[in-house]
């Protein structure tokens, strides 16, 4: 069955990206922070401040308000475009069903 995606809710995609942001922003928090933790006494050398673990939790945050953003505007640019293009064309097929078997004793 062949389908055509003509809309998608900027909303919803926002808080999808936003979700899926924020896990990448709590891994790549998590390498952040043991990378500082390793080079501790190298970043207070040069300057900067060494903000470690707390990237744990301002990471994915800032990810998180990026990732919704950005969902936002690739909603409503992708309505725009697909209103000149009539869409995404998709095939989708019927998931096999599973009969339930019952054992009676």
């Amino acid at each position: 069955m062949v389908t055509r995606i003509h809309n998608i809710n900027p909303l919803q995609l926002g808080i999808v990206y936003a979700v899926l942001y924020a896990i990448l922003g709590l891994i790549f928090g998590l390498i952040f922070g043991i990378a500082s933790s390793l080079s501790g006494g190298a970043m207070a050398a040069t300057g900067m401040g060494n903000f470690g673990w707390l990237s744990i939790i301002i990471f994915p945050v800032c990810y998180a308000i990026a990732g919704f953003i950005g969902g936002l505007i690739l909603g409503f640019l992708y309505n725009l475009v697909a209103g000149w293009t009539g869409g995404i064309e998709i095939t989708l097929s019927p998931a096999p069903v599973v009969a339930a078997t019952v054992v009676v004793p």
